[in-house]
């Protein structure tokens, strides 16, 4: 597939224009978007009539408190990723608030350094959209892509942006996203392709110091590294030396109570990787590493985990597909390249933009 430049991209959103991004290079979901800044009501009508999905607001988590934004469901972080807050429109200005002029004018007061709170009245027909702070660094997204390209465009970190639908109303993707990008004459780029652009002009993590760890299972390398956008020290432990060019081993995990500090397993389910046996299996084999991203659980997490447990259920994995920023700059700095990757066979989206490749999923077996 053909993708232009993120350089053509950041060209075009300075001019006003509007940009296709997809999330995945062969078969992912597209957005429409452009700068909150140049969003007019032919915008919005545009966006309506030929993307037809939903027009949401891309905004910077600081931006969401200086308007008092909370997320619409508590804790939706942790199990799709999305950012949804309440649906705002303009105190003032607006009439029915559904017409393409009233959105602009309410995105426009959204958007305006002087707003507050006050100047936006909850529901509304705008859609805010929280992106995390490390941009697609940290996760993903289209909004976090939405408002890089936006900041990387001279602007502030705010974009209105609208996914694409098909003829018969389906997600476009692949060709018809070409198609689409081709039609109305706009430049299309992947996540991936502005992850490896933000790889070479910026960084969300910073390494630390390198220590010498004896554990159960013998003599690790640990590296540690701060989060620059949150103030986080994750850790990579490292056994052998890593080669780009070969396999390397890996596990990246956030720390679950029940999961590695207890080491309980789900009695429905199979067992699983946890903290202790992936450093048992690195060990083993000589060469690898596991990355233990910081996490604060929340008590509401930890009652489910013991509640789930208490009644034999099992549940889906807790770590997003689309977070994968952080550990994948932790890997693609100790020199991994080609992975091993110690989990269930997963479609991990956008990694490509790290110069990483997941040669063979790893699942655990008893």
């Amino acid at each position: 597939m053909q993708f232009d430049s993120v350089h053509l991209l950041l060209e075009t959103l300075r001019a006003g224009g509007m940009v296709v991004i997809t999330d995945d290079e062969l078969d992912g979901e597209g957005s429409l978007l452009m700068a909150a800044e140049h969003t007019d009501a032919e915008a919005v009508n545009f966006m309506a009539m030929h993307a037809r999905g939903l027009i949401c607001l891309g905004l910077s988590e600081a931006h969401c408190k200086r308007l008092g934004l909370d997320l619409m469901v508590p804790h939706s972080r942790a199990t799709h990723g999305m950012g949804f807050t309440c649906s705002i429109e303009a105190r003032e200005g607006v009439s029915t608030g559904i017409s393409a002029a009233d959105r602009a004018h309410s995105i426009r007061v959204a958007i305006d350094p002087g707003s507050v709170a006050a100047d936006i009245v909850q529901p509304g027909h705008v859609f805010p959209v929280q992106a995390l702070p490390g941009g697609v660094m940290q996760r993903a997204g289209h909004a976090e892509a939405a408002c890089d390209l936006a900041r990387l465009a001279g602007f502030q970190a705010a974009a209105t942006l609208v996914g694409i639908l098909d003829e018969r109303g389906d997600l476009a993707r692949g060709e018809t996203l070409q198609a689409f990008a081709r039609h109305h004459a706009l430049p299309i780029c992947s996540i991936a392709e502005l992850i490896h652009y933000r790889i070479l002009h910026e960084g969300t993590i910073r390494r630390g110091g390198q220590y010498s760890l004896t554990t159960r299972h013998g003599e690790f390398s640990v590296l540690s590294f701060q989060d620059t956008y949150q103030g986080q020290l994750h850790l990579a432990l490292v056994r052998g030396e890593i080669d780009r060019e070969q396999p390397t081993l890996v596990r990246v995990q956030m720390m679950e109570t029940l999961r590695d500090a207890l080491g309980c397993d789900c009695q429905a389910a199979s067992p699983q990787w946890n903290l202790d046996r992936s450093l048992a299996y690195i060990a083993a084999v000589g060469k690898g590493v596991l990355v233990l991203l910081a996490q604060r659980e929340n008590p509401e997490a930890i009652i489910e985990q013991l509640w789930l447990h208490g009644a034999g259920l099992s549940r889906t994995p807790r770590f997003p597909q689309r977070t994968l920023g952080i550990g994948a700059q932790i890997l693609r700095d100790v020199g991994v390249r080609r992975m091993q990757l110690m989990s269930a066979p997963v479609p991990y989206k956008a990694v490509s933009g790290f110069e990483l490749e997941v040669v063979e999923f790893v699942p655990f077996t008893c």
